[in-house]
């Protein structure tokens, strides 16, 4: 019995079977199937089964009527969310389709999450700003200069939000004595955008400001938005009293900063910039106090030096004469002096005009030239060498960037080009049916093929 071989060994019992993957190899061609097929996607439901471990990664599942898909997003992306999010939320969210080999589950790896109802908004803002822009509203030529020192200031704010008084408190330290005049209005909410109107609309006609502070304190995008809105944004342009728009933190941007005359990162700024202060007047004040205590001096001391230079200048005109007299004599020697050294002067110069001219003979000028036409001729080799070289390694280095981009590279990689009979590139399943040819284009060659079945994604 032990003479006969055994039915793995017996090449009569050899497995003609198809080769099974194991569950590694199916879960790996998966996700890469999934990965390749998806790029990037944006979806849109229900946040539900929230959970956040030590690691600060988000785990939760996005469904809708009929379906869920599992997402995960990981602390380097969701540490830019600024409002956790909370079970029930409808959030649309970025991110790329895949799967978690080792549990075999499908789920997408989430790079940006906003509330679903953030993208209207966004597009809303976006519409109104390019309408506005392209009337000339943000203009600067239109912008009205601030006064540098108001003699009233405005402020149209909520009466009891944090804005009014960080304003207050700024202004009753940089300059208490300029009077604030506060017009109360709602700065959330449906009824805001009308109270902020008529306010800009009392201002003016209170006709006592100098400049308005229009604004709040932070909020999300939906708080802020009643300064977004198309009504409140041509009322500050129409404003003829100089606006300064202060909304939110310094991030936050809205209408309303593009259309004011000067926009500040906060209400705190807004007041900073609008107000002098006082403590720089004081120091202008003493600054030139001691200036002009200075010059008093320093022309009292002046007048003195002339009064003393005036009575020493009154003396006997029969000395003024003398010294007269005695100036005439120096002058008549100095003169004669001066003759003798300028005919000197002439003679070396013909002396050394007659050297120059020895030495621009032809014949010396001749040398000098040849030694030039030398020189050059051996610079010019040197840079056509230098040339030839910068050239040669800018081509090398050209050659080597064009290599790197080449889509040859890419198939080197292990992708592939796959095209139909008529030469157009597949990228959906649906482009293709059972039967037809197909040919993949791989680093090395191409491989003909044909679709034996088709796997579409559900929509």
């Amino acid at each position: 019995m032990d003479d006969y071989p055994t039915p793995r060994e017996n090449p009569l019992f050899q497995d003609t079977r198809p080769r099974a993957l194991s569950v590694s190899e199916l879960n790996h061609q998966a996700r890469h199937l999934l990965e390749s097929s998806f790029m990037q996607v944006w979806v849109e439901g229900e946040l539900s089964g929230f959970s956040r471990p030590s690691s600060g990664h988000w785990y939760f599942s996005l469904k809708d009527r009929k379906c869920q898909v599992r997402c995960a997003m990981f602390r380097g992306f969701n540490q830019r969310i600024r409002t956790l999010p909370k079970e029930g939320d409808q959030v649309r969210i970025r991110g790329k389709v895949t799967l978690y080999e080792n549990r075999g589950d499908f789920q997408i790896i989430i790079e940006h999450l906003e509330p679903a109802g953030l993208g209207e908004l966004q597009q809303a803002f976006e519409e109104l700003k390019r309408k506005l822009q392209t009337e000339g509203l943000f203009d600067t030529a239109r912008k009205k200069p601030l006064p540098k020192t108001p003699g009233h200031i405005g402020v149209i704010t909520s009466p009891t939000g944090a804005a009014i008084h960080d304003i207050l408190t700024v202004l009753a330290r940089r300059c208490p004595a300029i009077p604030v005049t506060l017009y109360p209005t709602a700065v959330q909410g449906k009824a805001a955008t009308r109270d902020i109107v008529q306010a800009i609309e009392r201002a003016q006609a209170h006709g006592v400001a100098d400049v308005l502070i229009i604004g709040r304190g932070g909020g999300s995008l939906e708080d802020l938005w009643c300064f977004n809105e198309e009504a409140v944004a041509r009322a500050v342009a129409a404003c003829r009293i100089p606006t300064v728009s202060a909304v939110g933190h310094e991030v936050d941007v809205t209408i309303t900063d593009f259309v004011a005359d000067l926009r500040a990162p906060t209400p705190s700024a807004a007041a900073e910039k609008v107000s002098p202060d006082q403590l720089d007047w004081l120091r202008q004040i003493q600054e030139r106090e001691h200036r002009l205590a200075n010059a008093a001096r320093r022309a009292i001391k002046r007048f003195a030096t002339q009064l003393e230079h005036l009575g020493a200048r009154l003396r006997d005109p029969r000395r003024d004469l003398l010294e007269k007299a005695q100036r005439m004599d120096d002058l008549e020697l100095r003169l004669g002096k001066a003759m003798v050294q300028r005919l000197e002067r002439l003679s070396v110069r013909s002396d050394h005009l007659g050297q120059r001219l020895a030495l621009q003979s032809p014949r010396r000028q001749l040398i000098d030239s040849r030694a030039s036409v030398a020189l050059v001729s051996e610079r010019l080799s040197a840079a056509i060498r230098a040339q030839l070289k910068h050239h040669q390694e800018r081509l090398e280095h050209m050659a080597q960037t064009l290599n790197v981009v080449s889509p040859l590279a890419t198939l080197g990689r292990g992708y592939a080009i796959v095209r139909d009979n008529q030469g157009n590139i597949i990228r959906n399943a649906s482009d293709v049916a059972p039967g037809d040819g197909i040919t993949a284009r791989i680093a090395h060659g191409e491989i003909e093929a044909r679709v034996t079945s088709v796997n579409s994604p559900e929509n």
